[in-house]
């Protein structure tokens, strides 16, 4: 099963939009997972309105209406694999062995906040996975969201990359 995830949509603010690569990527997708800083609900109607199913976490910057429908952290359940969802994964120290604490029963952790993509694994096989931003690359070279495949018991994560 393919999963298209994003983060930090910021949305809507200015004339700033979801690229078309992006929203291809969303549309083509079984299941959206957003991990917060959507900012308006309008925005996660939108995401709706693409076809799959949209689950997510709310941010630290979302509007009421939107606290109001996502939770501060949930656990997705695709085929065997769980993946816990989470908007600010804390500071960069220790975040991987914290995660791996937070959500002991799950496989990997989908977290954004910073909008850094970032893939890290320990020797056990957990995944922590941020996708970056679709909309708002700040320090980065280009604006990012992630794919994963989900086999049975397994996923693997990618990051793609959507230009400057």
């Amino acid at each position: 099963m393919r999963l298209a995830i994003v983060s930090d949509t910021h949305l809507p603010r200015g004339t700033r939009r979801l690229p078309d690569a992006a929203l291809a990527e969303l549309r083509a997708a079984a299941l959206i997972l957003h991990a917060g800083d959507v900012i308006d609900a309008g925005t996660l109607d939108a995401l709706e309105a693409l076809g799959p199913p949209v689950l997510g976490v709310h941010g630290n910057v979302d509007q009421p209406a939107v606290l109001a429908r996502l939770p501060e952290r949930r656990i997705v359940e695709v085929e065997a694999v769980r993946i816990g969802m989470i908007h600010d994964a804390g500071p960069r120290s220790g975040r991987l062995a914290r995660l791996r604490r937070q959500f002991p029963d799950c496989h990997a952790v989908v977290f954004g906040h910073s909008h850094i993509p970032l893939l890290e694994r320990d020797e056990t096989g957990f995944q922590i996975f941020n996708p970056g931003s679709p909309t708002d690359r700040r320090r980065q070279p280009t604006r990012t969201m992630g794919q994963a495949e989900v086999t049975e018991d397994a996923v693997t994560f990618t990051v793609v990359d959507l230009g400057p």
